[in-house]
């Protein structure tokens, strides 16, 4: 019984010393190896064929529709020509017959496999170096000849650009040993090629090339999905803000009358003598709505708020505040006129805010797009509501100060003003400039008595 006990004990024991944590070099090796076989073992024979440039590039969008069909085929036509230069000098090199053809189709099938399959293709550079070799009559330059010399490099360069960058070194790593041990095969064991050396040399200045692409063009691509997901953000950041806006206007305006309406409501029962049940119970009935409706707009409001903004306390501005905002873009530079017509009246409070900000808006655009330009501002006081003219001409040609682009939803943002007052506008280019006309309805007196 203790035997057991004690054999049961000093089991985990031999088990954890098994599982020894391995010295940091034995990982690392160990985690080379890995790479090697994903690299260049796992899944060989992959078929992945090289796709076709885009058509849409700097050079190609040039072409007409028929060229740039062909120029979408470049990187095959690019390497097809090299297995067939790599071809015609294994032929050259080899003389004349049977083993002369066999020479160059072996120096061309490394080279066009790397089209479908591109590490199958490495792997099968090697052997074919090695029947052209030895097939060759005028060998002596082993283990490359210059026609197998030139297929390897090549399909070295198309399968680093085809795969990562690790790919690369244990590609140069595989051809550094395939060279020692095919010059010891081949010279009788003497280790020693006349051509190994410059292989490797130019095999690790284009890898190296390769190499330095993969990370330009990785930085490149981070770089692109950093500034789009930049420009989402403040996008969002933006809508947010009009849209909180335009909650803390219409909680300021309608919120406003809503207290109005509950509070006279409540107050009216006590201005009139002995009222009769029926009206003190209506009174109730408007005062429970009005604050029902003042929660439920609240409550609204509240999501539509952006929940990290903090939106202004200053007095809401209003039409009468105009000459002030005129005075601030013409200190920034725009050239602004204002003209009124009709009888200047008080209009209600939403209606004097939104078209304060749609003249804000509108001056903004032309300060941000036509830096330069003169602008116009046209109020009309109509017997409807109020008529909104913003009209800028063209910048100078001259003009030192460049358009700045903006986040886009100028235009959106006074749509959605003129919507929710039930209005009407219309914004587009005018004689090399830009026009933003509003109407804004406003209800007259006699139409809400009735």
């Amino acid at each position: 019984m203790t035997e057991t006990t004690h054999t049961q004990t000093t089991r985990p024991d031999s088990r954890y010393d098994a599982y020894k944590p391995r010295s940091p070099e034995v990982r690392a090796a160990i985690g080379a190896l890995r790479g090697l076989q994903k690299d260049l073992f796992h899944d060989v024979f992959a078929y992945r064929p090289l796709p076709r440039t885009s058509a849409d590039g700097p050079l190609t969008r040039r072409l007409a529709d028929r060229r740039r069909e062909y120029a979408s085929w470049a990187p095959h036509a690019t390497v097809a020509a090299f297995g067939v230069l790599a071809m015609l000098i294994s032929l050259g090199y080899a003389g004349f017959g049977i083993a002369a053809l066999v020479c160059g189709l072996f120096t061309l099938a490394p080279v066009l496999l790397t089209l479908v399959r591109p590490v199958a293709a490495f792997w099968l550079s090697f052997p074919a170096a090695m029947v052209v070799a030895a097939l060759s009559p005028n060998g002596g330059n082993f283990p490359w000849l210059p026609g197998s010399f030139l297929a390897h490099l090549t399909v070295l360069t198309v399968v680093a650009i085809r795969t990562r960058p690790r790919t690369a070194a244990w590609m140069w790593l595989v051809t550094a040993g395939y060279g020692v041990v095919a010059a010891a095969v081949f010279t009788g064991g003497y280790y020693y090629s006349p051509n190994t050396g410059p292989m490797l040399l130019l095999a690790a200045l284009l890898l190296l090339a390769v190499t330095i692409w993969h990370i330009r063009r990785d930085a490149e691509q981070e770089v692109t999905a950093q500034q789009t997901v930049t420009a989402h953000e403040r996008s969002r950041r933006t809508l947010l803000e009009e849209r909180t806006t335009i909650a803390r206007e219409l909680h300021d305006v309608v919120a406003h009358h809503m207290s109005v309406v509950a509070i006279q409501a409540e107050a009216a029962p006590y201005r009139v003598e002995n009222p009769p049940p029926e009206l003190e119970k209506a009174f109730v009935t408007i005062r429970e709505n009005a604050v029902a409706a003042l929660t439920e707009l609240r409550r609204v409001l509240g999501v539509v708020r952006a929940e990290d903004y903090a939106a202004p306390d200053a007095p809401q501005p209003a039409l009468a505040d105009l000459d002030a905002l005129l005075a601030n873009v013409r200190e920034a530079g725009l050239d602004v006129e204002k003209v009124v017509t009709g009888a200047v009246r008080e209009l209600p409070q939403g209606v004097e805010l939104s078209a304060y900000r749609i003249v804000q808006e509108a001056l903004s655009n032309t300060l941000r797009h036509a830096p330069g330009a003169s602008a116009r501002v046209e109020i009309g006081y109509v017997l409807g509501g109020l008529g909104l003219r913003i009209v800028n001409g063209p910048p100078p040609a001259k003009e030192l100060v460049k358009p700045s682009p903006g986040a886009g939803h100028g235009i959106t943002g006074m749509r959605e003003r003129v919507s929710m007052l039930d209005g009407d506008m219309t914004a587009g280019p005018a004689d090399g400039g830009y026009e933003v006309t509003v109407f804004l309805p406003v209800a007259m007196v006699g139409e809400d008595e009735a």
